[in-house]
């Protein structure tokens, strides 16, 4: 079996608040472990100054119980705090059950549905035909003030639940078995908490009567202040009997019990009146036992009073019927305010059971909060993830860098070898170079006069078979030669370079006889040269005009040497 798990409750009411301990296994069983309550001061029952004294209470209930530093907490709100409400739906598919009771939920609750922080259960009931939904709403402002005192107090909200559905998770708990209709009375301090258990079927109603209304007539009759008024109630008060009974002997006790006996009259009438109601609008049956809860109910003769009233079965509350008690609390004590713990237990069973009633009122700041700490185990795991990715990236790159730099090492080792021969090949790459340089002109010479070669022998074959002759062939603008003197590379490069550029166009001079054709002739010769593809755009730049009185007349010819040809 795993090992218990620790859950801390927090039932705030409106005179006290109730801090207990418990211990869950996963087999359901819970363990009261600690327990302790505070008292919240009459005087601060103004809203002003309840906020405070709830958080005083709260501080002093975990210092009880040994509580350091707070942690997750469920905790439960009085249901005078609470608006309530079971509304039975018509039955209608699953998927439109949320959206009816969103509609419900506008229409019953009776502040602006913005304004509140509210929540629905489904209710167990034996009508096939309808569906039987609890609603409850909180003023989100009021939530806020009352959660804010829980988290001043270093506790961490996990549930938060309304005090009479606790207290139904608890009474299913422990007295699961019993048949017919159970009727809780939880008599706290402002109110009173009227709950009816059926097999499938429960309905809650609050009665703005309490231990407090008491307190409040004694303060008026005896004239003192309400806080002289509860000290007297709690030592000296308990519920009249009436009738044959005689009075006390003390003047003021017998008023006490007077006023104890005619506020719980009045309860009395609230409770007949529940009880038509709940069996009238609800269709429930009466009630054939009932159970007594809630602080107030401690004033002595209640339990007769009652008995005397609705003629059934009257008992005690008792939570702790399937709870074990650990060694840590004291059983002696423990059973005089067993009655009390009811809401206690009722959200220790919200941990590690699954309750008739599953509302939770967490604000939405809580429900964020809780939303993330749900996804922490998923993020945890995908940081981890991510760590480990970029843990064997590391690896991988570290393996990678030290089997490169062992490569390199042998590359390095290569290199400096091979860097003696550089200098070496270096010289006489430069050597070659050199003589490369020397030679050129050579070189050139011999391809000059290939090329020469070609370019008059290109002119030669386009010459006319007969009547014309050339007498001159020159190029333009080339300097005389010079005797050729030793140079550098340098020098010897540039003229040549001069020369090409200066040898684009040739002049080509002669004669054409007299002939049937005349000049015909050498109009015959340019197109010829034209066709040539050594030759470019050859033109008559002279021509003599026969005169019948020569034998042959002159003519001069200018073409360009092609491009495509120079650069060969």
């Amino acid at each position: 079996m795993a090992a218990p798990n620790k859950v801390v409750t927090l039932n705030i009411g409106s005179q006290s608040v109730t801090i207990a301990g418990f211990r869950t296994s996963s087999d359901g069983s819970i363990l009261l472990d600690s327990y302790h309550s505070a008292h919240i001061p009459i005087e601060a029952q103004s809203d002003s100054a309840r906020a405070m004294s709830v958080q005083v209470a709260l501080m002093e209930c975990a210092e009880g119980i040994g509580l350091k530093a707070g942690g997750n907490v469920n905790y439960s709100i009085s249901a005078q705090s609470v608006f309530t409400r079971f509304v039975k739906l018509p039955a209608v598919e699953e998927e439109k059950v949320e959206q009816i009771i969103q509609f419900e939920a506008q229409q019953n609750v009776p502040f602006p549905i913005n304004e509140v922080v509210w929540d629905y259960q489904l209710v167990e009931t034996d009508e096939t035909d309808k569906v039987e939904v609890a609603l409850v709403a909180i003023k989100s402002d009021l939530l806020e003030e009352i959660n804010g005192a829980v988290q001043s107090s270093k506790f961490r909200p996990q549930v938060v639940d309304v005090a009479p559905m606790a207290l139904y998770n608890a009474f299913r708990f422990n007295y699961g078995e019993l048949g017919g209709c159970t009727l809780i009375v939880d008599i706290g301090g402002r109110t009173t908490n009227l709950l009816f258990s059926e097999p499938n079927k429960v309905f809650s109603r609050s009665i703005p009567i309490g231990g407090s209304t008491i307190t409040a007539a004694i303060s008026k009759e005896l004239d003192i202040s309400p806080a002289q008024a509860e000290a007297f109630k709690l030592k000296e008060g308990f519920v009249g009997l009436g009738g044959a009974y005689a009075d006390p002997v003390d003047a003021d006790i017998a008023k006490l019990s007077k006023i104890a006996r005619n506020t719980m009259t009045r309860l009395h009438a609230e409770i007949n009146r529940s009880i038509a109601f709940y069996r009238s609008q609800q269709q429930g049956s009466a009630p054939v036992r009932v159970f007594l809860a809630g602080g107030s109910c401690n004033l002595p003769y209640m339990r007769e009073f009652f008995n005397e009233k609705l003629q059934i079965p009257i008992e005690y509350f008792n939570p702790l019927r399937n709870v074990a008690v650990t060694s840590n609390v004291n059983v002696t004590e423990i059973a005089k305010v067993a009655h009390t713990l009811g809401e206690n237990v009722g959200l220790a069973l919200r941990s590690n059971n699954e309750c008739p009633m599953e509302l939770n009122l967490v604000p939405p700041a809580v429900a964020e909060r809780q939303r993330l700490d749900r996804k922490k185990p998923a993020i945890l795991f995908a940081a981890a993830c991510f760590a480990l990715i970029i843990g064997g990236w590391l690896f991988y790159f570290n393996q990678a860098a030290a089997i490169k730099s062992t490569a390199l090492a042998s590359v390095d080792a290569k290199v400096a070898e091979l860097r003696s021969f550089e200098g070496q090949l270096r010289s006489v790459r430069d050597e070659m170079t050199a003589v490369r340089e020397q030679n050129l002109p050579f070189l050139q010479i011999s391809t000059e006069r290939h090329f020469w070669a070609s370019i008059i022998e290109e002119i030669h074959s386009k010459l006319p078979p007969q009547y014309i002759w050339i007498t001159t062939l020159e190029m333009l603008g080339v300097a005389p030669a010079t005797p050729a003197t030793p140079a550098t590379p340098a020098t010897t490069a540039a003229p040549a370079a001069q020369e090409v550029a200066a040898s684009r166009q040739l002049r080509i001079q002669g004669l054409y006889l007299d002939n049937p054709r005349q000049a015909t002739v050498v109009d015959q010769f340019v197109a010829a040269l034209g066709e040539a593809a050594a030759l470019d755009q050859p033109s008559v730049t002279r021509r003599s005009t026969p005169t019948q009185t020569e034998w042959a007349y002159e003519y001069e010819i200018q073409v360009g040497i092609s491009p495509s040809i120079e650069n060969q």
